[in-house]
């Protein structure tokens, strides 16, 4: 039989494992580029109109658009095709040819600590793209992309005004107007984009609205000790949320039909998504291009008779993983803050981080707030698992007894014992539920602590002016591993094995090596818990002391 001591590195080594799942689900090879660099790829390069074979498998539809005069498109768009707007959330930069958002900075966030610099979401350079594109089917083609003319070069919300409709228009030779109007909102990260059509011609005009997120694959993502995922993600109505890495992209083809739904481009904090509308019988369609990956749908086709008109709109969101604003757009958009197989759990926790940090007013503090709530909540399991290691420590003489009666005899060895336990009323096993009713508590905590948007430079006190990184000192982590020696030199133990013993000894080093690199909100949730676990465990221990006393 193993000893309660044993249980707890069990206990240990499975959370690590449980981690390591977890970091590798988040941390997918990314596919080699087709190309280093990008080579001024074409806007119209994987645009949704399949007539070939292939682009996602979506059908073309028989009107045609006539040869724009715009120029071919470079990577970076001449300065006199762009339009500048700007709101209380949002800088957004938006390309005339097709009427393509090519940048946006996330007013609120700055790039880094004490920058000045907000932080870029969206943007195409020389060397990297992540763009947003819509259009209509038979106006925007592989072959032309309709060229939009704006009343201005610059718009601003003004103070007092809610909405700010920015105008694009273009019109065919053949009488078909459209005007793509966006839409935002003060307060919001999501535009409103709208396809108004006017149907001048002497014949019905079948169209389909499109949109797709296409970003450079190559890229900086998760690493090991920040398991975080950067590539696409959808939603069906058979699946409330899935991945599709850019791996995934290289080597299939995504082709789903669903009403509703959502597709999306996932990074640390941040998403770009675009949301139709949810009674709508869309398809879902992936590619690649140049080394860029591509995700979008394709709505319903519509017919608009001669001389009328018709609106067709989607909404688009660029900002940070909030999930009260996403789960607005869409029931099932709030899912791409991914808490993974303990998202049941996780979704209280983070209730309860953010009542606690309305309350006061400190990510860092609400952290030990909910550390000591769950530690709390868990007191009567934590008493149970200390309680039966002391009650085993007391059984060790007589386990060595039996060892030496029965030796190599194991049959009427574990009879002896299993008989002793019952006579005893030990149960060899309660040090060991408690621990694992306990984890999956803890790591749902963790996740909850990753990916909380809300810790991205979030001051604590003193030196921790980030708790979303590593702690600069590396104080934390030292205190980690200090409380954690302290509690294992606490902590009964009937192991006799020397080689156990030195491996239990180097525990909390391995720990603590492992949790320098830890993002510091994470060191404080572990640290303040092995101190609530001293606490409790010479509390536990005393009062045992005192029962046995007056006995």
């Amino acid at each position: 039989m193993e000893s309660q001591r044993n249980l707890l590195l069990i206990g240990f080594l499975l959370v690590s494992f449980l981690l390591y799942q977890q970091w590798v689900a988040y941390t997918q090879p990314e596919p080699t580029p087709v190309e280093t660099a990008l080579t001024t790829p074409s806007d119209t390069d994987a645009l949704p109109q399949a007539s070939q074979a292939g682009e996602g498998g979506i059908p073309e539809v028989t009107t045609a658009a006539p040869k724009s005069e715009a120029p071919a498109v470079q990577t970076l768009a001449p300065a006199n095709r762009l339009v500048t707007v700007t709101t209380d959330k949002l800088k957004v930069t938006i390309d005339t040819l097709g009427g393509d958002v090519v940048h946006s900075d996330l007013l609120e966030f700055p790039l880094t600590l004490d920058s000045d610099e907000p932080f870029t979401l969206l943007e195409q350079t020389s060397q990297t793209r992540y763009t947003a594109q819509s259009g209509l089917t038979g106006i925007d083609t592989r072959e032309s992309r309709p060229l939009y003319s704006a009343a201005q070069a610059e718009y601003m919300l003004a103070d007092g005004e809610e909405v700010l409709a920015v105008p694009l228009s273009y019109q065919r030779d053949d009488g078909v107007m459209v005007a793509k109007v966006f839409k935002f909102h003060r307060g919001k990260h999501s535009v409103d984009v709208e396809f108004r059509i006017h149907n001048g011609s002497s014949q019905p005009v079948t169209t389909q609205l499109w949109a797709q997120l296409r970003q450079t694959m190559a890229g900086e993502s998760g690493s090991m000790m920040m398991p975080t995922y950067r590539g696409a993600a959808y939603s069906t109505a058979d699946s409330r949320y899935e991945k599709y890495s850019f791996e995934d992209m290289t080597d299939k083809r995504l082709n789903k039909q669903t009403q509703g739904g959502w597709i999306a481009m996932l990074e640390h904090y941040f998403v770009s998504a675009w949301v139709p509308g949810a009674e709508d019988n869309n398809e879902i369609y992936s590619a690649t291009s140049s080394g860029q990956g591509i995700i979008g749908y394709l709505a319903p086709a519509t017919t608009i008779a001669a001389g009328a008109d018709q609106t067709l709109s989607s909404v688009l969101y660029m900002g940070p993983k909030d999930q009260a604003a996403l789960k607005l757009l869409s029931e099932t958009l709030n899912l791409v803050v991914d808490y993974g197989f303990l998202w049941m759990l996780a979704l209280p926790l983070h209730w309860l981080l953010t009542f606690f940090q309305s309350w006061v007013v400190n990510w860092g503090l609400a952290i030990i707030l909910i550390t000591i709530t769950v530690k709390g909540g868990m007191y009567r399991l934590t008493k149970a698992q200390f309680t039966s290691m002391a009650k085993m420590r007391k059984l060790q003489p007589k386990l060595t007894a039996l060892r030496e009666r029965y030796g190599d005899d194991r049959q009427k060895m574990s009879q002896a014992m299993m008989e002793m336990y019952k006579k005893e009323k030990v149960n060899p096993m309660g040090g060991c539920l408690p621990i694992l009713i306990q984890m999956p508590i803890f790591i749902a905590l963790y996740w909850v602590l990753l990916e909380s948007y809300e810790l991205r430079q979030a001051p604590f006190f003193l030196w921790i002016d980030d708790l979303s990184v590593k702690d600069p000192y590396y104080v934390l982590p030292l205190l980690m591993g200090g409380s954690m020696w302290l509690m294992q030199k606490m902590s009964p133990t009937t192991i006799t094995d020397p080689t156990q013993q030195k491996v239990m000894q180097f525990m909390p080093v391995i720990f603590t090596v492992m949790f320098l690199w830890f993002p510091s909100g994470l060191v404080l949730y572990w640290f303040v818990s092995n101190l609530i676990s001293i606490a409790q465990q010479w509390y536990i221990y005393r009062q045992m002391d005192k029962q046995e006393a007056k006995a």
